[in-house]
Order: C-alpha cells, then sequence, then structure tokens
C-alpha cells in the first residue's frame, strides 16, 4: 500500500502516519496523527506561489493597494502603477512623491519607471516637475509614444497634454527642509574637488585650475528617511512587471538623475525569468545595473535571495560602503532579498503579498 503526501512548508502542519498489517484474517489500519516542525531559517528561499507583490520597504498601503487591483481583475500593470502612485499620495517616508526632497534650489522632482515583462517596453520620465503622478505619467510615455524615458519641464508638458495637472510640487515641510539646510552652509551636498570648499560652504562652486581627488567616499543618505518604492508583481499567469518612484536624493544637484528611472538599474521585468528593484544610492548602483543582473542570474536558475546578495556583492567590491538593497523574484514566485551592511543599515525591511499570507507581511533580511 502505497502512502498518499502532501507538501509541507514553513511552520508546523499535521500530516498522517499509516500502518497496515493482517490479523485473523483480517486486514487493519491505525492512522497516526503526526506533528512535523518545519523551520525556514533566515535568507532561505521563500515558498513558491503567485500571484505575489513584493516592494521595497516597510511600504504596507502600497502592497495593499497593488494586491487589491489584482484581485478585483485588474492587470499587472495596473497593480504596479496603482501600487507606487499609493506611495506617491501618501509621500512614503518624504521619498517619495511631492513635497519631499528638495534639491540644491528647493524644488522637489520626480523619477519613475515602468516595465511590462512580456513586451519589454519600458516607459519612465527623470526631473520630471510640477506634476505628481509620476508612476501614472510614466505609464503613459510607455503607451503613447515610441520613447523609453523624457525628462525635466518637457516631461511635464508632455504629462499636461496626457491630461495630469500642472501643480506646485512644493509644500511647507519641503521649504523647512531646504531652510534648514541653507542654514547649515548647505550640508550635506554632493559637490567635490571644487572652489570654494564644499564642505564649508553654499558656492557658487567652480572648477578648480588643478584638482586633487579625494579617495574617500562619503555617504550622503539618511538612512531613517529610506529611498525610492521599488515594486514587482508576477501575476497568476506569470506575467512579470516592475517599476519604481522616487523623489530622489535630498539636496541634489538639480538635474541629477537616479537609478530609478533607467531600466536595469531601479527595476527590470522579464516574464521569461523575473524581477528585480533596487533601492539606495542610486548615483552609485545605477552603474552596474543590479534589477538586470539579478534578473539574469534568476535565468539561470539562481535561487532569487542568492540573485540578490550576488548583484550586491559586485557592488561592495567597488563601493563597499555604499547603502542600498535590492528585492528579486522569480516566475514561480519565489522571492528574496539583500542588503549592504554599513554603520547605521543591518537589516532592510520589504514588503510581500502572496495567496499564502492573509495580509501584506513585512520581511527582514540581515544585510551582508
Amino acid at each position: 500500500m502505497r502512502g498518499s503526501r502532501r507538501p509541507i512548508r514553513g511552520g508546523v502542519e499535521g500530516v498522517m502516519a499509516a500502518a497496515v498489517g493482517c490479523s485473523g484474517g483480517r486486514v487493519w489500519m491505525v492512522v497516526v496523527p503526526v506533528l512535523l516542525v518545519v523551520l525556514q531559517p533566515a535568507g532561505a528561499a521563500s515558498a513558491a506561489t503567485l500571484p505575489v507583490v513584493i516592494n521595497t520597504w516597510a511600504f504596507r498601503k502600497a502592497a495593499e493597494t497593488a494586491w487589491g487591483v489584482l484581485r478585483l481583475g485588474g492587470s499587472e500593470l495596473d497593480a504596479v502603477e496603482r501600487g507606487c502612485g499609493q506611495c506617491e499620495i501618501d509621500q512614503c517616508d518624504g521619498s517619495v512623491g511631492y513635497g519631499g526632497s528638495p534639491d540644491e534650489s528647493g524644488e522637489t522632482t520626480l523619477d519613475a519607471m515602468i516595465m511590462n515583462g512580456n513586451t519589454m517596453e519600458v516607459g519612465a520620465v527623470a526631473d520630471l516637475r510640477h506634476v505628481k503622478n509620476a508612476i501614472s505619467v510614466a505609464r503613459k510615455v510607455m503607451e503613447y509614444t515610441k520613447h523609453t524615458l523624457l525628462v525635466g519641464e518637457s516631461a511635464s508638458l508632455f504629462a499636461v497634454r496626457m491630461g495630469f495637472a500642472y501643480e506646485d510640487l512644493t509644500t511647507q515641510k519641503s521649504l523647512s527642509v531646504y531652510s534648514e539646510w541653507l542654514n547649515q552652509s548647505c550640508q550635506p551636498n554632493y559637490w567635490k574637488n571644487v572652489i570654494p570648499d564644499s564642505s564649508k560652504s553654499c558656492g557658487p562652486y567652480k572648477r578648480p585650475e588643478e584638482v586633487t581627488y579625494k579617495e574617500k567616499q562619503i555617504s550622503r543618505r539618511s538612512f531613517h528617511n529610506h529611498d525610492t518604492i521599488g515594486m514587482i508583481v508576477i501575476g497568476g499567469s506569470g506575467t512579470v512587471v516592475s517599476g519604481t518612484s522616487t523623489n530622489g536624493a535630498i539636496h541634489k544637484i538639480p538635474g541629477r538623475v537616479g537609478d530609478s528611472p533607467i531600466a536595469g538599474a531601479g527595476s527590470y521585468a522579464d516574464s521569461t525569468a523575473g524581477g528585480a528593484a533596487a533601492t539606495g544610492d542610486g548615483d552609485i548602483m545605477m552603474r552596474f545595473l543590479p534589477s538586470y543582473q539579478a534578473v539574469e542570474y534568476m535565468r539561470m536558475g539562481t535561487d532569487p535571495t542568492v540573485a540578490c546578495q550576488k548583484v550586491i556583492s559586485r557592488i561592495q567590491k567597488y563601493a563597499p560602503n555604499f547603502f542600498g538593497a535590492v528585492i528579486c523574484a522569480n516566475i514561480t514566485g519565489s522571492y528574496g532579498a539583500a542588503c549592504n551592511k554599513i554603520p547605521g543599515f543591518t537589516q532592510f525591511h520589504f514588503m510581500v503579498f502572496s495567496p499564502l499570507l492573509s495580509h501584506p507581511t513585512e520581511q527582514v533580511v540581515d544585510c551582508i
């Protein structure tokens, strides 16, 4: 007699063990309940199931919104747009949406992208001004133009033509942050090798006749302030979509564009392999295309957690003190994350919603 088996997931689950025998011409069977405890160590591969929503940081409402779209029959593109858009509305941690991260001129500008893993189409905007709905404008770039990325005031004019409101992104809070920064001699900032000394004054700066390069890198990022929302949605049919939205580095030089709106850097989606999204110091991370690289690792069969760890390790070789993390998910619904361990940033929190979960769950990984 061959016993039946049921899959066992992490946690506690009851199964049945059967014994068969014969006595006095009668066949008897004893069924005994057995309690098995299966522990999933930190960093182990997640249970694979679809659909799945995963996003950077503990942005719970974003995950809830994306999942709600899927539950009501919306597409994966709709889910990513609405999920990231929720963070733009909520001004998640001041690092997404209007009224946050003023640049050196005191203005808030936005970057966003969305990628369709079925068609490999991308829509993105960078240095977007006077329009609040960056992720939605990015989707319009994908759906109504043959371009991939629009930037600056021209991107804003495009948004207006698509029906978006032209409005001020500045708030009283962002003005206060800007004023405080000016009163602190514009510290910190993103200039180097200029005169006057950018570590002591607000400039204006210019290039010296002879440049002496400084090798030491100093992180300009506030760990409390978090960063970009990056989101991956994989539908029940295996369609992969990714997206990002951010207001960029606080006190950045006007015109600066980070990794968030760059395909392969901020996020990447391929329905034949999986999706990934990055968060952190975009000026460093975009040089390594971590999201693209993570998806390619998963294409070769690498576990999502290991894929994330490998791209973090690669960046560490060149910038050991960088601030950043990556989330990854493959087309089976298995997911993982990794981050670079530096003082003040030893763990990374991210959100997951899947059929195995009754609500969006905050998960944590230890940085490497």
